[in-house]
């Protein structure tokens, strides 16, 4: 999912990346916030549209950023930087109750034509196909929470070099966790692993769009 590169792994690196190079802690975590922000308006400017994911992103980022710079505590930075996560996490919830899950419109967003159609076919026709993307959107909403409220324990706990690393890797481990569970469910249900069903037959699991 490309937001969870750019709201995750991006500013991770660049965190890391910076301390190594001996900037402080909370110059790291704003100027590592600075680079998701330009990602997300180059992307914009080049696809000529902003969707409601682009939107929800942009803001939120633009308002991490902002926050990052009324303060140099970067405790509070850290435990701060966990709104959105919680925010990603309630939205994907809301989403739920929406037409289609907002997992389900990024993931066919970034799809070849061929796939997002016949994608968009299985969701109005297949019930299984549906229940899956539902059941990921919910693990990845209740995974981001629980994220969430992890990260503000722990900025406050650990070291603070520590912090970005064990909470990105909590994250992973729990998205893991949801993406291999729903995996099974769909192999479960569908009856053969999505690697060796033909298109017309059934559509792969969400976590494997294909290429």
């Amino acid at each position: 999912m490309g937001l969870l590169g750019t709201g995750l792994v991006l500013p991770f690196t660049l965190y890391y990346g910076l301390r190594l190079a001996g900037a402080e802690p909370w110059v790291a975590l704003v100027l590592g916030g600075f680079a998701p922000l330009l990602r997300v308006l180059i992307t914009t400017v080049r696809a000529h549209r902003l969707d409601r994911l682009g939107a929800f992103t942009l803001t939120v980022l633009v308002l991490n950023t902002a926050v990052g710079l009324i303060t140099t505590d970067a405790r509070l930075l850290m435990a701060l930087g966990s709104w959105l996560t919680a925010l990603l996490g309630t939205w994907l919830l809301i989403s739920l109750c929406s037409r289609r899950p907002v997992l389900f419109e990024a993931t066919v967003a970034l799809m070849p034509a061929e796939a997002a159609a016949r994608w968009q076919h299985d969701w109005q026709h297949n019930t299984v196909f549906r229940r899956i993307f539902q059941a990921m959107t919910a693990g990845w909403g209740i995974a981001f929470l629980i994220g969430a409220i992890t990260r503000v324990a722990m900025s406050y706990t650990l070291p603070v070099d520590v912090v970005p690393a064990a909470s990105a890797g909590l994250l992973l481990l729990l998205l893991t966790l949801v993406v291999q569970a729903t995996k099974a469910y769909g192999r479960r249900h569908l009856g053969q692993t999505p690697t060796t069903v033909p298109a017309r037959k059934a559509p792969p699991t969400p976590s494997e769009p294909g290429p």
